[in-house]
């Protein structure tokens, strides 16, 4: 079966294996990680990569705050190490961010290899596969593409995102008020224009290889896949696109972290409650449960297509068989002497029925109501804290007591 072999920038195979796929190892970032001696193409050096980066995001922050009095206190409301959405974006978010590279590279590697190994993918259809494969290495690869991310961080991420809806209204370790906006101190212009730019641009790069991904999937999905109906996962074959959704729960939870630390910072220094968050926060709920999820229904239009000509086929086929097993056990077709109990026929007929039965209930999408519930939980986790603000851990203990008991 042909193949397609992923190449670095220099023709070398890249990934040792020609059935490697990974959204991560490429990009003009990775290569300069590699040359800093912080990556390599088994992504094993992730806590190198962790401490570096978010050292050079947060370090920077507390020294020049400390040298302008405003690390603890001063005559700020937000002194750098009270602000909790700082602490929590490049001390948690940012290694999960990180993190998360290595977890989606082991958990996607054998993507093209299973592909191959169930013959999901007909002899004829190989060149669109291997096109829509090489099309995805090229995309990742785009040095054009972290340009134009890093022109959207900076253009909008930062100019708009983040100084009109994002930004405390309220003397902080970064910025004081001034006429006409604030001025930023001199660890305000090392976040503004570093720190707080690295960030957004590791966060866009993840939706844009999730672009990639789904891209990707789209693409596999118009050729003419070759589905079994009766296959035990339910869709057709397709069940182990299952583990690419659980590789993306580290992400899920650095963006619940991010919404986190956005909402704790408003309830300890503005004043506000958890309640009057909760259509961010559901917003970003449903933010990630779209862009992990909704690739895989994009095989709903070949699954439904399989399930109806599966039920057709089998259906015809369970037709012919209780027919000869009507005549020859109901109606005396049986040859003398054959016992019934014991006979294979039943067996067969069980089994008949126990693969029909796998046909009606083919799912719509390589998606359950687990996974869902998995990237919910993992959104949710960094924000349940927070209902500590809204009343003490013993009266809510207490509720929840009341409850279950």
């Amino acid at each position: 079966m042909k193949t397609l072999t992923p190449k670095a920038a220099d023709g070398t195979g890249l990934f040792g294996h020609p059935t490697d796929f990974s959204l991560v190892l490429g990009g003009p970032l990775f290569q300069l990680l590699r040359r800093a001696h912080l990556a390599d193409d088994a992504l094993t050096m992730a806590r190198q990569r962790v401490i570096v980066i978010a050292l050079l995001a947060w370090l920077p922050l507390l020294v020049l705050s400390a040298l302008e009095g405003r690390a603890l206190g001063g005559d700020v409301a937000v002194p750098f190490l009270f602000d909790v959405e700082v602490q929590i974006r490049y001390l948690v978010a940012l290694p999960l961010l990180i993190g998360a590279e290595l977890i989606v590279h082991r958990r996607m590697r054998s993507i093209l290899e299973i592909f191959q190994e169930r013959r999901l993918v007909p002899e004829s259809a190989m060149p669109r596969f291997d096109a829509a494969t090489a099309s995805a290495v090229r995309w990742r690869n785009s040095v054009f593409a972290e340009i134009v991310l890093i022109a959207v961080v900076y253009g909008f991420g930062i100019l708009v995102v983040w100084r009109q809806y994002l930004a405390l209204d309220a003397a902080t370790w970064y910025a004081s008020p001034a006429a006409g906006g604030s001025a930023l101190s001199l660890a305000g212009l090392w976040y503004v224009y570093f720190s707080l730019p690295l960030f957004q641009f590791l966060l866009v790069r993840w939706y844009y290889r999730i672009f990639i991904w789904a891209r990707f999937l789209w693409q596999v999905s118009r050729i003419d896949l070759s589905l079994v109906p009766t296959h035990p996962d339910r869709v057709g074959g397709l069940g182990f696109l299952a583990g690419t959704v659980h590789a993306f729960t580290m992400l899920a939870v650095a963006h619940g972290a991010m919404v986190a630390s956005f909402v704790a910072n408003r309830i300890f220094h503005l004043g506000a409650g958890l309640l009057d968050f909760k259509v961010e926060i559901a917003v970003m709920l449903v933010f990630v449960l779209v862009i992990v999820l909704a690739p895989m229904l994009f095989f709903a239009p070949q699954l439904a297509q399989a399930k109806r000509t599966g039920l057709r086929e089998y259906g015809t086929l369970a037709e012919r068989y209780v027919r000869e097993f009507d005549a020859k056990w109901l109606r005396g077709g049986a040859p003398a002497g054959e016992a019934f109990v014991g006979s294979a026929d039943i067996q067969s007929l069980a089994d008949l029925g126990n693969g029909y039965e796998v046909v009606q209930t083919m799912k719509p999408a390589p998606v359950t109501k687990e996974m869902a519930l998995q990237l919910a939980a993992a959104t949710l986790a960094p924000i349940v804290p927070l209902a500590l603000t809204m009343m003490p851990l013993e009266e809510l203990l207490k509720k929840l007591l009341g409850i279950l008991l």
